[in-house]
This record gives structure tokens, sequence and C-alpha cells, in this order.
């Protein structure tokens, strides 16, 4: 009888994470007769090129259900997954919950999970980033207070759970499934259709991203964020892939600097050449910052902290504050070679997938059996 193994996924960061880890087990051979993976989509994500399209894209199986939460406040999505998993584990429990990242879908199913004590295991456990206003450091800090097993990305991450009494044989320092996930496709990144018509030189550009509600509530602070950038680096081309949530918010904003190109959310390839020819990234999300580390591109976040500390020490990244205090200074460095090189943090190698499998390897065969 083959154990089951549960793995969420519901937005575009899980399932960039939980392809590498499904390509590792795919690659171990010895281990496939005895586990069963069920891929469990919540639905938190249901946009074609915020969901379907990484699936395809990143060769990842057809998740064994979809719980199709769709859209509403946090507490209608975290209701719907939760009872969504729920309905699935009272019909056929599996012997392992695997979570990734810190998103609803994330604390949800860990809750869940737990509920039916299932054993939990948490893939980027230990990342804080001091700021509770955030929806996913409150996911971070439920999750790692339930889960049994932490695999991290980060000694930072380690020191952070060693903190709260997490005991060292639970922690399992593994790297960045994220990285692994764009280190495998890094020769297959794609050049978006628009970009000829509106850039046409590798270089020549910044990409923007905007998520966060702290940073996209207001269209003032949107339209000044833009304004900065584009005032600054001199007729540059600044591509923003808009955010659904970022589009209808900006959409009422009476104009734009001329070199501003407002463009629908990319696919995962599409996106990430984006990033990797850039002459700098602007953005406020976390995942982002590790893959501009790893490619070299400067970075610069428009936040007052971050959960990936590393990417700051140790990458190219940078904190501008959320009022982008110091963007414009930062720009004027990146635009005049004057930019940090960066390096790579410890075990952000492309085998972190394979550390995880090894682990969970070891657990089922001591805990589980």
């Amino acid at each position: 009888m083959k154990l089951i193994v549960d793995i969420i996924a519901g937005t575009r960061p899980n399932f960039v994470k939980v392809a590498a880890i499904l390509s590792a087990f795919r690659q171990h051979t010895r281990i496939e007769p005895n586990w069963s993976f069920r891929l469990i989509h919540t639905g938190q994500h249901y946009d074609l090129n915020m969901s379907d399209t990484f699936f395809s894209q990143l060769k990842i199986p057809a998740p064994y259900i979809n719980l199709g939460v769709g859209s509403g406040s946090l507490a209608e999505q975290t209701a719907s997954i939760m009872i969504g998993y729920e309905k699935l584990l009272m019909s056929c429990p599996s012997n392992m919950c695997v979570v990734v990242g810190d998103v609803t879908s994330t604390m949800a199913c860990a809750v869940v999970a737990k509920n039916f004590n299932i054993p939990l295991a948490h893939v980027e456990a230990g990342i804080r980033s001091g700021d509770m206003s955030m929806p996913e450091e409150v996911n971070r800090i439920v999750t790692d207070a339930i889960s049994d097993w932490f695999f991290t990305t980060s000694e930072v991450a380690n020191k952070n759970l060693k903190l709260i009494g997490i005991q060292d044989h639970q922690i399992h320092f593994v790297g960045n499934t994220m990285i692994d996930t764009l280190l495998t496709n890094m020769q297959n990144l794609r050049k978006p259709s628009f970009f000829d018509d509106i850039v046409g030189e590798k270089k020549k550009y910044l990409v923007l991203t905007l998520h966060r509600p702290a940073n996209v509530a207001e269209e003032a602070n949107v339209a000044k964020i833009i304004e900065d950038i584009c005032m600054t680096v001199d007729q540059l081309p600044l591509i923003f892939p808009a955010h659904p949530r970022t589009a209808k918010i900006i959409q009422n904003i009476a104009s734009f600097p001329t070199n501003l190109h407002i463009v629908p959310p990319q696919s995962y390839l599409e996106f990430n050449w984006l990033v990797k020819n850039a002459a700098a990234v602007v953005t406020d999300s976390g995942g982002i910052t590790e893959e501009a580390t790893v490619m070299r591109v400067p970075c610069l976040t428009v936040r007052d902290n971050t959960e990936r500390p590393e990417t700051i020490t140790i990458g190219t990244n940078k904190l501008v504050g959320r009022q982008g205090d110091t963007l414009k200074n930062d720009l004027h460095s990146i635009l005049h070679m004057k930019w940090k090189k960066g390096s790579t943090p410890k075990y952000w190698d492309g085998k972190a997938g394979a550390r995880i499998i090894k682990n969970l390897d070891n657990i089922l065969e001591s805990y589980v059996l």
C-alpha cells in the first residue's frame, strides 16, 4: 500500500516551488513505488497566466483535485479552502501534508491537516519580516507553530525557528525550491511577443511589479512610484506586468509617463526572461528578489522590511522603503554601473527539491511507518 503525501499549491509562488519537489520525486525511482503524491490545487489563483500556464510551462502534473475557491476576502478564501480540504481528507485521508510558502492556502490546509492528526511539513519555513500587517507573516507564524518538520532556505530561517523552540532534528536546511525551478528553466526563458515593439534591446529597460496592499491601495501612491522611476531613468522603458488587483486600482489614474508600458501578467518563462535581461527590477515581491539575486540583476524592493534578508546581505537586492525614500538615488547608482555584484546564497544550487525528497523519505520511514 502506497503512502499518500499531499502537496498543497494555490498561487504562482506555490506552483514554482512544488514544481521542483515533484520533479525531484519523479527522479527518485526507488521511492516512487512506495509513495503517492496528491497535488492539491486550492484555486486561490485562477487567472490563466497566474495558474494554468504555470502548470504547462513548468511541467507540473494535473492536480489530483482543484478546490476552486476563486476570489473573495481573506476570510472567505480561508474558509473555502479549509472546507474543501477537510472534505477530501474525510473521504480519503493522507499520511502526510506538505505545504509551501506563506499564502492563504498554506496556512488553511496546514490547520486542517493538523486537526486530522496528519504529520505536517513546511517548505520555506522560518522566514520572517517582522511586519504583522502582512497576511503572509501571520500565515508563516501560524504554519510554523503547528508543523512537525521544517525545510528552510537560509541560516537566518534556521535561527528564527530555534528562537521559537523548534528542535534541531526537526529543521532541514535544504535550499530554495524556487531557485531549483529557475535554474531548470533558464535555457527555456522566452522573449514576450510585445518586447521588440516596446523595447527591442536587452538591458535597456526596467521591470516593475507591485501588488501588496500597502503599496497599491491608493492610486496616488502607485502614481508616485511610477513617476519617480520614469523621471529618473531618462526615458528608458518601464515594463509593468500589472497584477489583476493592481490593474483595477490604476485604471482610474488620469495619465502616466510616456515611457511606462503596462502589460498583462506574464507567464513564468516570459516574466523571468524580462527580469534576466532588465537593467533593474523594482518590486514589492519577495520571490522576485530571490530570482533577481540568482540572475545577478539589480533589485529595489519598495518595502520597509523583507523576510528574505539574504537577498540584501548576499544578493543584489536593497530595500528602498515603502515610500521609495531612496529609490531615485538607487536608480541613479544602477544606471551608472555602481551597483553591488551580489552572489548566490548557500544551497541555492538547484538541488533543494532532491534534498527535500531525501529527508521526506527518511521521515516517512521512521515516523509514519
